[in-house]
Order: C-alpha cells, then structure tokens, then sequence
C-alpha cells in the first residue's frame, strides 16, 4: 500500500514538471506573454483541464516555471563544477574549487542560451509579481538569503592572501549585478558577451 502512495505522488510531481517545462518552453519560443492555460497544455500534449487541476492560475504556472528553472539551473551548475546539486547549494564539494563555483554560480544568472534565456525571463517575471504580492516578495527575500550565504562563503573560501572584510555584501553586490546585467540582456540593452565579460571582470577584482 505505501508503495502505490509513493507511485502516485511519483507521478504528481513527474506531471507538473511536464507542466512546468512546458512553460519554459513556451516562453522560450514565443515569450512570457504566451503563457496561458491553452498554451500550455498544448506545449504539454496535455487537455487545459489537467494543466489548470494542477495550476490553477497564470501565476501559478510562472511560480512553477520558476522554481523549475531553478532546479534545472542548479543542475547545470553541478554539471559543470562537478558537484552534486545539494554541493552547489552549499557551497560546492570538498574537491570543487570555490572560486571556480564562484564563477558558475554567477554567471549562470545570465541569459547565454536558449534554456537559460526562458529561465532568465520566468524569472524576471516573478520577481516583478513581487512587488505587488508580500507571499512572493517573502519567498523571494528568503531566496535570495540563502543565495547571498552561499555566495559569501564561496568569497571568503577563495580569498586566502587578500581578504574581504564583507563577503556577504560583496555577495549582494555581485548577484545584485549579475541581475542586472541579465536584465539588460534580455531587453537588448546590451549582448550576453558583455554582459559575461563586465561580470567575469568583477569577479576577477575580489583577488586584487
């Protein structure tokens, strides 16, 4: 019996991110303003009805995209520092180099292909919500917090000769810029060449 729940729940969460990648997807090929129940389920080879018993609103599937994109992004991290996703989240492995996750991390925030620039975009999008919505905003600062400590403690691991008196707001400087820069990518204020290269460049500053 406790197997058939597992089955069950195994397959409720296998649904919603079919759901949630459609999102993504359908972001990616026609932008943020697309996403609707239709759509959707079309993406998802899915009826509207299956899409809206496990999203409820338009909100809801751009919450759900975003923390999607969120986990498909720490798996990419992990996939290049040679991690797990849970080393990522903390820091990186024993063996990962810190100022190398560092680097990651940080410009994984910016939009450099087709994947990333749909995660790029949810997660503008839901961070916009957040100004009118305290349950989001809220998540978010929490968020947000643990990203800042992780950060911090990559900063304060790397540095061995020079010595940052603040990692932590180094860290709210860094990824306050590496959004930044993802937001201007993303509107076309400036490529994703620059935008790497001014953020590889601040990265590089901790050291001198």
């Amino acid at each position: 019996m406790q197997r058939r729940t597992r089955g069950v729940g195994a397959q409720h969460e296998q649904r919603r991110r079919q759901i949630a990648d459609a999102v993504l997807a359908v972001v990616a090929d026609r932008g943020l303003q697309a996403v609707s129940l239709n759509e959707v389920a079309l993406q998802a080879g899915v009826s509207p009805g299956r899409v809206q018993h496990y999203f409820p609103t338009r909100q809801r599937l751009i919450e759900a995209a975003f923390e999607r994109g969120n986990e498909l992004s720490s798996a990419r991290i992990a996939a290049k520092t040679g991690t797990t996703t849970s080393d990522t989240q903390t820091g990186g492995g024993p063996d990962a180099a810190p100022g190398d996750v560092l680097t990651v991390v940080l410009t994984e925030l910016l939009p450099y292909d087709h994947d990333t620039w749909a995660h790029m975009r949810v997660r503008q999008a839901f961070t916009a919500l957040a100004l009118s919505d305290e349950t989001i905003a809220a998540r978010l600062r929490a968020d947000y917090a643990r990203l800042h400590a992780q950060i911090a403690d990559l900063i304060a691991r790397e540095q061995t000769h020079h010595r940052i008196l603040d990692p932590t707001a180094e860290a709210v400087a860094l990824v306050a810029l590496a959004e930044g820069l993802a937001y201007y990518v993303l509107i076309g204020v400036q490529p994703v060449t620059a935008a790497r290269h001014r953020l590889l460049a601040a990265i590089t500053a901790l050291s001198t």
